[in-house]
C-alpha cells in the first residue's frame, strides 16, 4: 500500500502542467495552420507568392505589411503560422528533452521537429516545383503531424501518467483496438482523397473553405431530397475502385447518380 502511495506521489511530482499546457497550446496552433493552409487551397492562391523562402525578395519576417493584399494575404499569412508551429515545435521538444523522463516520448518530440521541418520543406517545394503531387503529400503529412502532436500532448497528461499505477487487462481492449486503428485508417484515407480532389480542384461542388458556398450551414435542399448516410457508405464501398473522383462532400457526380436514383435513397438535382 505504501509503495502505490510513494510511487503515485514520485508520478505527481514528474507531472508538469505547463509543459502540457504547452503541448495542446501547440495542438492548438497546428490546427489553425492546417484551416489556413485550407483556404489558400480553396481559393487557389498558393501561388500569390511566387518565390520561397523569400516573399518577393524580402525576408519572410520582414514583408511589408501594406502589401499583404489579396491572395498574397493568405499565403503569406500561411508561411507565417507555419514558422510559428514550427518555433512552437521545437520549444515543445527541447522542453521535453529537459524535463520528460521516458525515452519514447522525447522520442516523439524529435520526430515531430523532423515533421514540421518536412512540411516546410514540402510547402517550399509546392510554390517552387508547382506540382499538386507534392500539395496533396504536403496536406497529408499535415494531419499526421497534428495527431503526432495530439499524441504527444495526451501521453503528457496527469491521467496518462496515471494508467502506469493501474492493473489493466489488455486482452478486454483487443476489439477496441482494433475498431480505433480500423477508424483511424478510414478517416486518413478520406482525409487523402480529400487533400487529392482540393488540390487538383476536380469535380468540387463547393469551392471555398471554410464556408460551403458562403453558408456556414451548407444547404442540401436543392441537391439531395433525402439523404440516408448508410446506403451512401456502402455504394461508396461498393464503387471504391472510383471513391477519388467522387465529390466528397456532395452527392452530385455521374459515377454515382444511376446507382443512388435506382436504389431510391438519394434523388440528386
Amino acid at each position: 500500500m505504501w509503495s502505490t502511495l510513494g510511487s503515485s506521489a514520485v508520478t505527481d511530482r514528474r507531472y508538469n502542467k505547463w509543459l502540457n499546457r504547452f503541448a495542446w497550446l501547440t495542438c492548438v496552433a497546428t490546427l489553425l495552420l492546417i484551416c489556413s493552409g485550407g483556404m489558400v487551397t480553396s481559393k487557389n492562391v498558393g501561388l500569390a507568392v511566387p518565390d520561397w523562402p523569400t516573399t518577393f525578395g524580402y525576408n519572410m519576417f520582414l514583408f511589408p505589411v501594406s502589401k499583404w493584399v489579396g491572395g498574397i494575404l493568405f499565403e503569406h499569412t500561411h508561411r507565417l503560422m507555419g514558422s510559428l508551429v514550427g518555433f512552437l515545435t521545437i520549444i515543445l521538444a527541447v522542453w521535453l528533452w529537459v524535463r520528460e523522463d521516458r525515452p519514447w516520448v522525447r522520442n516523439l518530440s524529435a520526430i515531430a521537429v523532423f515533421g514540421v521541418i518536412l512540411q516546410g520543406v514540402l510547402g517550399g517545394l509546392r510554390v517552387t516545383m508547382m506540382k499538386d503531387q507534392i500539395g496533396i503529400f504536403h496536406a497529408c503529412v499535415a494531419q499526421a503531424f497534428l495527431g503526432l502532436l495530439v499524441l504527444i500532448a495526451l501521453v503528457t497528461t496527469q491521467f496518462w501518467r496515471s494508467l502506469a499505477n493501474q492493473a489493466i487487462d489488455s486482452h478486454r481492449f483487443v476489439p477496441t483496438k482494433t475498431l480505433a486503428v480500423a477508424i483511424t485508417v478510414a478517416i486518413y484515407i478520406q482525409l487523402a482523397l480529400g487533400a487529392t480532389m482540393r488540390h487538383q480542384h476536380r469535380d468540387l461542388s463547393i469551392l471555398d473553405f471554410p464556408t460551403a458556398n458562403g453558408a456556414w450551414i451548407p444547404d442540401t435542399s436543392a441537391r439531395c431530397s433525402r439523404f440516408f448516410p448508410s446506403d451512401c457508405v456502402s455504394n461508396l464501398v461498393t464503387d471504391g475502385a472510383s471513391f477519388s473522383r467522387v465529390d466528397h462532400r456532395g452527392c452530385h457526380h455521374h459515377l454515382f447518380r444511376p446507382r443512388l436514383e435506382r436504389s431510391g435513397s438519394v434523388r440528386c438535382s
